[in-house]
């Protein structure tokens, strides 16, 4: 009996030692011999993927958002259209010019007969004509401004579709790190029972087990595998959605994974990105929440809103402009060779020139004018409404946010601080009643299942905190809360 307790005794050592999981808690869970280098934190160890995945932290991601992502070049490209329409609004209106000539005539008698019918070709006669509008009230310079203030509309939604894109990066980043934790968990366990499994096999070829307990032991790895294809689909799903942020194919040359030769075994799906980020840092934000609430007047839609009603009180003054009434100047000039069967005279004449000018002013344009500026009234008035409700939607994404800001720090600080020792304490004290004879691998088995569930869960606040703070970043529009990872 001393025999076998000492045999599975060296087992669960070696289960503690090879874990690299259990380097994510606070304090080890036994202590090691000799000083060892410290492990890869969660979110950046190495992971048996197949193929060659494309490496990606965060800070690249966002670089390559602002490059790639499809909505914000959307975004931008609406600057370059209310730019053009400056260029239109900014100019006068074009001059109109006109050529023409007379294709026949005919003279009338008194007695309504017709006489002298002839037509005339191009080079008989010839009109030309100029007509310009000439606007008056300021109309011009009202238009300019109206595209100017679109024109900054227009480079405010920019920075609210950056600010969205890049929150939704975060998001799903933050995602993807946590699954990546999760992948790094049942990875280890993976390992850890691998050796434990070896060695079980050693002592049962020695004598020294049961062959069953070999076989419950081998029965009992079945869930963990579970654990391993749960995560490693969370992880892959997870990255996608980055992909998709970035404008990225996330099945790009992916090749299907090698098939396994173990059944007892799944293996990792190939991706195309592998992120990487320090998942267990814990940043403080540093600032007031009076401040940050202060700074939420500033954040991009409400500056959108804003801007917005300003361009409609430009065009409520553009339809007041209205008022003015144009006026069309047309001058021309016609030229028309004369019939010879004219009468004689001492000086023949060849050809007769006139030269014309009018001007035209519209009427009755009253009831047109009142109900371009009622429109014009009725639409800045809603967007000045539209503006402050976005700035009392933005107070309150801002309480919101603050809200889960402190439930995430509050969870995170119990399981650091009190969840993830208790669960590490149940499973010391399985092992020992275990080697005291009180209870069998598969209870210890079950406290490391349990004790691993904790660190899931704790992976889970770690995510809900890192974007708690991403989230109070979007919700204030002040940059620098969102984690560096």
């Amino acid at each position: 009996m001393r025999h076998l307790v000492g045999r599975l005794l060296v087992v669960l050592a070696a289960i503690l030692a090879a874990t690299p999981a259990l380097a994510q808690a606070p304090t080890p869970v036994t202590p090691a011999p000799a000083r060892q280098p410290r492990a890869a934190g969660p979110g950046m160890q190495a992971l048996p993927l197949p193929g060659q995945a494309r490496v990606l932290t965060l800070g690249e991601a966002e670089q390559l958002l602002i490059d790639r992502n499809l909505t914000v070049i959307a975004a931008q490209r609406g600057i370059d259209v209310a730019r053009a329409q400056r260029l239109v609004a900014s100019s006068r209106p074009p001059m109109q010019a006109s050529i023409g000539n007379t294709i026949g005539e005919f003279n009338e008698t008194q007695r309504n007969g017709l006489q002298g019918a002839r037509f005339f070709g191009p080079n008989n006669n010839i009109n030309v004509g100029l007509m310009m509008l000439v606007e008056l009230g300021g109309k011009r310079e009202l238009r300019t401004r109206f595209a100017n203030e679109n024109i900054a509309v227009a480079e405010a939604q920019v920075l609210d579709a950056l600010r969205n894109q890049i929150f939704a990066l975060r998001q799903n980043f933050i995602a993807a790190l946590a699954a990546r934790a999760n992948l790094e968990v049942a990875l280890a366990n993976r390992g850890s029972l691998d050796r434990t499994e070896a060695l079980l096999r050693r002592q049962l070829q020695d004598g020294a087990l049961p062959e069953g307990d070999l076989l419950r032991f081998q029965a009992s790895r079945v869930p963990f595998e579970a654990d391993v294809t749960t995560a490693a689909q969370a992880y892959a799903a997870a990255v996608a959605q980055v992909a998709v942020s970035l404008a990225l194919d996330a099945a790009a040359s992916v090749t299907p994974p090698p098939p396994s030769r173990d059944p007892l075994r799944v293996a990792l799906p190939s991706l195309a990105i592998d992120v990487r980020g320090r998942f267990d840092t814990v940043p403080d934000i540093g600032v007031a929440r009076g401040t940050l609430g202060d700074a939420v007047q500033s954040r991009p839609d409400v500056v959108v809103a804003a801007r917005q009603a300003s361009a409609a009180g430009a065009n409520t003054s553009l339809a007041e402009a209205q008022r003015w009434r144009d006026v069309t100047v047309n001058g021309g000039w016609g030229r028309t060779q004369l019939s010879q069967d004219l009468p004689n005279s001492p000086q023949p004449l060849i050809a007769n020139n006139q030269f014309t000018l009018n001007l035209s002013v519209p009427l009755f344009t009253r009831q047109i004018t009142r109900g371009n500026i009622g429109a014009a009234q009725g639409q800045q008035a809603a967007n000045e409404a539209l503006a402050q409700n976005a700035l009392l939607q933005a107070r309150a994404d801002f309480a919101t946010a603050w809200s889960a800001y402190e439930q995430a720090r509050q969870l995170l600080r119990l399981y650091t601080g009190g969840a993830l020792n208790r669960a590490e304490q149940a499973y010391r004290s399985s092992e020992q009643a275990y080697l005291a004879g009180g209870r069998n691998l598969l209870d210890v088995l079950d406290a490391l299942r349990t004790l691993n569930a904790t660190r899931v869960a704790a992976n889970n606040a770690r995510a809900q905190y890192l974007t708690a703070l991403a989230q109070l970043e979007f919700a204030t529009g002040v940059g620098g809360l969102a984690p560096r990872l």
